[in-house]
């Protein structure tokens, strides 16, 4: 069931203010109250409602400039002024400022709520010119949050997926880039078409431009059939370009030129060929510096950065922890059959307090752990401890990986060989001088391995 709307209600008459909260609740509406317009502020900074209607006349700042510190800092949230002293000139004025609405008090209660339908609805057209109304339980119903910033995130895509402007998602591995860009696809006319993905990082550059835009039979050894590639695949719908940081220059020229033209040439094809596609990326990079590094082209990036969305990190929304864990927790208990009704209250607070470099993936990553572990109703803390220092230890870096194996590798010699270097140096295709270069680096005493096989060649004599 879709949750209520959230609207912010800003007055310093009390009793006004009850009223208007008495109607829009009946009307369906959860209503959040401030008897100032600084109290308002103070509300923003907590929750994110999906509208704000104030008063003009205050104590204090006044609504006009209540209006201007929410277009600056949240452009997307729409305001409703209501005003004893309204003029047309006034409402003229403050429509072309950005205001969504300006009603004269006393204002019709039926006008006002036709106003708030109106800043709710979200249309796209269909293709024939009609209006259709997609929900949002539909295309959202997989972003799981409570998060202030989150929320303004969720009220830009509204507004992007009615165009086909480029995006470009930024964010740190982890956060749920291609969750926001299906998001997009599925918010937007384009939704019944196809939401077609590719990771740019995953694929050698040899096979990169072919899996793009396809290939004709015989363009190389190999190509013994035509080859439609992702852009044809996608045709009327949606692109996923990710980790578009790490394309490759000489396929950046082609992927640009594609934008530009709306046209692509598959690998061998003498003939272009027109596309209708629309094109999100993502990155976890920063692509200025890799622009000023020579790594990625700055066209391209304009080209792609039409509208740039930064996902935070799981550390930046700690609050929406305790929502993402539970989630997971249901998902993972119905898939394994576990009868799991929730965390420990410590184990919450582990989750709270932790860095998660990995972000969500690393979340549901522990969490799935934690649920295949568990022999009990409730996650205990212990349980996501081990699971979290065991995903730490998976972090670890590629030096300290390497060393470890390189001492357990040589441990394991000196057992073989009963600490005998010149035999463990020999298996090792080292000569002995580097050998024993490698012992003292790794502070491995070869002639305690040699008291262990004399240890046992003795409780063999003596049995």
């Amino acid at each position: 069931m879709e949750q209520p709307k959230k609207i912010l209600l800003v007055d310093d008459d009390s009793d006004l203010l009850e009223l208007l909260s008495i109607r829009l609740t009946n009307a369906g509406f959860e209503t959040i109250i401030a008897t100032s317009a600084e109290s308002a502020l103070n509300c923003l900074d907590i929750t994110r409602p999906h509208l704000v209607i104030s008063d003009m006349q205050m104590n204090g700042m006044d609504g006009m400039v209540l209006f201007e510190h929410i277009h600056h800092t949240y452009p997307t949230l729409p305001v409703i002024i209501l005003t004893a002293y309204g003029t047309i000139p006034d409402a003229v004025a403050a429509v072309q400022r950005g205001i969504f609405g300006y009603l004269t008090k006393p204002y019709d209660p039926k006008t006002l709520l036709d106003q708030i339908d109106q800043a709710f609805r979200l249309k796209h057209n269909n293709g024939n010119g009609e209006a259709i109304e997609i929900s949002q339980a539909e295309w959202r119903k997989n972003i799981i949050t409570q998060n202030a910033e989150m929320a303004d995130i969720l009220t830009k895509i509204e507004r992007v997926a009615e165009g086909n402007a480029s995006v470009l998602l930024l964010g740190e591995s982890g956060v749920g880039k291609e969750l926001f860009a299906r998001a997009i696809h599925q918010a937007s006319k384009r939704c019944d078409q196809p939401f077609v993905t590719i990771n740019c990082a995953a694929i050698p550059e040899q096979l990169l431009e072919s899996e793009l835009f396809g290939h004709v039979k015989g363009a190389f050894t190999g190509a013994i059939r035509d080859h439609k590639g992702l852009f044809q695949l996608a045709e009327g719908g949606t692109l996923f370009l990710d980790e578009i940081g790490d394309m490759p220059l000489l396929l950046q020229v082609k992927l640009l030129r594609a934008l530009q033209e709306r046209v692509i040439r598959p690998v061998g094809a003498s003939q272009p060929i027109p596309i209708d596609v629309r094109i999100i990326s993502a990155t976890h990079r920063d692509l200025k510096a890799e622009i000023i590094a020579g790594n990625f082209r700055e066209d391209l990036y304009y080209r792609l950065y039409v509208v740039g969305l930064t996902i935070p990190s799981l550390a930046q929304r700690r609050e929406d922890i305790p929502l993402l864990a539970n989630h997971f927790l249901r998902i993972f208990a119905d898939k394994y059959e576990r009868e799991i009704n929730g965390f420990a209250p410590e184990a919450i607070n582990l989750l709270l307090s932790a860095s998660w470099p990995g972000n969500v993936r690393q979340l549901m990553n522990i969490i799935e752990q934690c649920v295949v572990l568990s022999v009990n109703p409730l996650i205990s803390y212990q349980l996501v401890y081990d699971a979290m220092h065991k995903e730490e230890a998976q972090l670890e870096s590629f030096e300290e990986a390497r060393k470890q194996f390189e001492r357990n590798y040589l441990v394991r010699l000196l057992k073989i060989t009963a600490g005998n270097v010149t035999q463990a140096a020999r298996l090792a295709k080292r000569n002995r001088t580097e050998f024993y270069k490698l012992l003292q680096r790794h502070q491995l005493d070869f002639t305690l391995y040699k008291q262990k096989e004399k240890t046992r060649d003795f409780a063999k004599d003596n049995r």
